[in-house]
This record gives C-alpha cells, structure tokens and sequence, in this order.
C-alpha cells in the first residue's frame, strides 16, 4: 500500500526513515537520521545563519518529505531485495541527507527582499549544491561524502544530463539515479498534486521575472492552465525518462516486490486521469 505516513508531519517521516535506517544497518547510529532531520528542517524553518525560512509555496518543506518517503521506500526495498550494487550504509546515509537538501536551494539570504525563493528556479539545483556543501564541511564531513552528495543533488534537474555527473563508483550512481526518480513520483503521486499545478506556475512565473534563461523550464508554460493541459504529456516523458536513464528503479516501489502493484505509479496515473477529465469539461 501506499505509505500511510504523514508528508507535512516531518516527526512521522522521520520516524518511517528511522526505521528503516536501523533495520538496514543495525550496528547505525541512531542519533543520526534524527540528526540530519534537526539540520534540514531547521534550515527550513529559518534556523540557519544568514537565511529565511522557506517561502516557496510549492517547493516547501512538504514536498522534500514527499520525496524523502519515496527514496526511503526505493532504496529499503532495494537493499531487501539483494540488488547488486549493493548501497552500503555509508551511502544510504548520504542519501537521505542529499534528498533533503536537494531543494534547500529555494531559501534566500536574510538580505535577498526581492519576491520569494521560486525566483531561483532556474537555479536551485546548483544553489542546493553549494549550501550542502556549505552544511557538510560545517559538520565536518570528508571532501569525498561532500562530492557525493553533490552529485545525487545533480540527479534531480529537470533536464540533468546524468552521464555528465562524475559518480564515484557504481553504488552512489545508484542512489543518484534512485533520489532523481523519488523526487518526481514523491510529488507527484501527492494527493494534492492536481490542485497545487497553478501554484507550481505560480513558481515558474515568478522565476521567469528574474532569469534571462528562456530555454529553461519557466519558459515552458504561457499560463497555469497551460501547465495543466500538457502534464498528461510530461508524465509520458517522465515515464520514459524513469525507465531510460533512471534505470527503472520506480520498480522498487512494487508492492510486494517485485511482482506487486505500484502504488505510486497508480495514484500517478489517478492524478493524470483527473486532469484529462479536467480538460475534458467545456
């Protein structure tokens, strides 16, 4: 079933993170997810020297909890399953940090009084990179745990070339490709999904305000309308981005693995229909 757990309760996903850490790795500290949640909700909360707490109304807390769930599931399953390679704890951990950072990037500096952190869209990806860089060195993380994470934040572009990243080996490659995939279906399976597409335009619009990058995604949409009518499109071409590059690791999702329904790719597919019938209405 899907996960009955809380996306806007950070205790609840931490909880769901926490034990699946510790049934993984019994011999983890168990101080250490708690602890990573303490930074990164912090952080959004406006906890960080120099920072404001979030206020994009659609990359929120909630959202980083949405795919943070997600890559959880992916990669507790995956490690049940025997898969090869196989992601030692070392790398579980730095994935589950690299997810919660992945989107620190929309926070603005406590002097930035220009519009809300959607202004940085275009840039996040990078911004989110660089403040995990930022965080990690602060809590005395070595350059290789640094580089690693920075790379997994690279996988969720909306247009990231994933050959291009330089990944250590193979098994942070596969929490790479693992954390890309769960930031898409951890949002949009979201029950919510449908009704929070104009406040994702509302993002891309205000994005648009502040970037001379016209090829990039907030040049996409001429209304929140417009962005509704063509996601039924863009979760095909998500569908086949998941299989192609992301190597299929939405399978890990399978309940009970491998051969079981996946609840997220059906309440997916829910929310595509509801926008078709949508579109549908005169």
């Amino acid at each position: 079933m899907f996960p009955p757990v809380n996306t806007k309760d950070p205790v609840a996903v931490e909880v769901e993170v926490q034990t699946a850490y510790l049934a993984l790795f019994p011999s983890g500290d168990p101080k250490l997810v708690p602890r990573i949640f303490g930074w990164v909700v912090d952080g959004f909360m406006g906890g960080r020297p120099d920072y404001l707490p979030i206020d994009a109304a659609y990359h929120d807390l909630e959202h980083t909890l949405q795919g943070t769930l997600c890559l959880n599931q992916i990669l507790r399953t995956r490690h049940q399953s025997g898969a090869h390679p196989p992601v030692p704890k070392r790398l579980f951990e730095l994935g589950i940090l690299a997810i919660f950072l992945h989107d620190i990037g929309y926070l603005k500096r406590t002097d930035d009084k220009d519009g809300t952190g959607a202004k940085y869209t275009a840039t996040h990806v990078h911004r989110s990179a660089e403040f995990a860089a930022a965080l990690m060195t602060e809590k005395g993380y070595p350059a290789l745990d640094i580089l690693a994470v920075r790379n997994m934040i690279q996988c969720t572009g909306v247009d990231a070339s994933l050959g291009r990243i330089g990944f250590q080996n193979e098994a942070e490659r596969t929490v790479g490709l693992a954390l890309g995939t769960a930031d898409l279906l951890g949002q949009m399976a979201a029950e919510d999904y449908v009704e929070k597409l104009p406040v994702l335009y509302s993002e891309f619009a205000e994005a648009a305000q502040f970037t001379k990058d016209k090829a990039s995604i907030v040049g996409m949409f001429s209304s929140a309308q417009d962005l509704v009518r063509k996601t039924p499109t863009f979760w095909e071409y998500t569908k086949n981005r998941l299989t192609r590059d992301f190597g299929g690791m939405y399978r890990f999702l399978n309940d009970p693995y491998p051969f079981g329904p996946n609840h997220y790719l059906e309440r997916i597919e829910a929310n595509v229909e509801r926008i078709r019938q949508l579109l549908s209405k005169p």
